[in-house]
Order: structure tokens, then sequence, then C-alpha cells
């Protein structure tokens, strides 16, 4: 059974940094794209940065030159460092695995989220 668990949440003050990691197991045949996705209380789930499995990467431009993701293919884990945090950064992180099987079907897999707090 596969699994996204995250890790590298937590409290930091206005202007601190903070590394997110999420490391997939389970029956893996092939991963694709890999992501962040953030949800504010109140607001939706949106997404932060994606990379793809070339290493092809976007970032949503509240976070640019803020943030930056990578992934380790060998360990199936990607990463997301977040360094000038600021308060509107407040929120669960998700990460999102889109996983391919043998025949090329598309499967999305969620974390269970980490929480990131921003003081001001």
């Amino acid at each position: 059974q596969v699994q996204l668990v995250e890790s590298g949440g937590g409290s930091v003050q206005a202007g601190g940094s903070l590394r997110l990691s999420c490391a997939a197991s389970g029956g893996i045949f092939r991963i694709a794209t890999m992501a962040w996705y953030r949800q504010a209380p109140g607001k939706q789930r949106d997404v932060v940065a994606s990379i793809t499995s070339g290493g092809n990467t976007a970032i949503t431009d509240s976070v640019k030159g803020r943030f930056a993701i990578s992934r380790d293919n060998a360990k199936n884990t990607v990463y997301l460092q977040m360094n000038s945090l600021k308060p509107e950064d407040t929120a669960v992180y998700y990460c999102y695995a889109d996983l391919r099987t043998p025949l090329g079907r598309s499967i999305d897999y969620w974390g269970q989220g980490t929480r990131v707090s921003v003081s001001s």
C-alpha cells in the first residue's frame, strides 16, 4: 500500500526557514509529478510548487524567490525548502504524488499534511 509521509513542519518566526520532506513508500512502480499544496484556515487547497520526474519545476508566484522544490528519485522523496517565511505562509502543507502503474494508469496520492505556522 502506497503511503506519503511528510515531515519538517513546525512553528517559526517571520523570516525563518523550514524544510519539508515527503517520502513515498509501498508498491511504487513509477512516480511522475510530485508537488506541495497548502491550505490555510477557511481557504481552498492550492498548489505551491511541483516537480516532474525529469526535474522541471513550477513555483506559484507568491513564493517565488523564497521557496524551492526538489526531489530525490532514488528515494522517492520530494522536498520543499522554505526561506524568508511570512505569516501568510501559515497553512497545512500537503504532499502530492502522481503514481503510474506499469500500464501507465495515473493514480493520485496525498500525504496527511504537516502544519506550518509563521508568527510575526
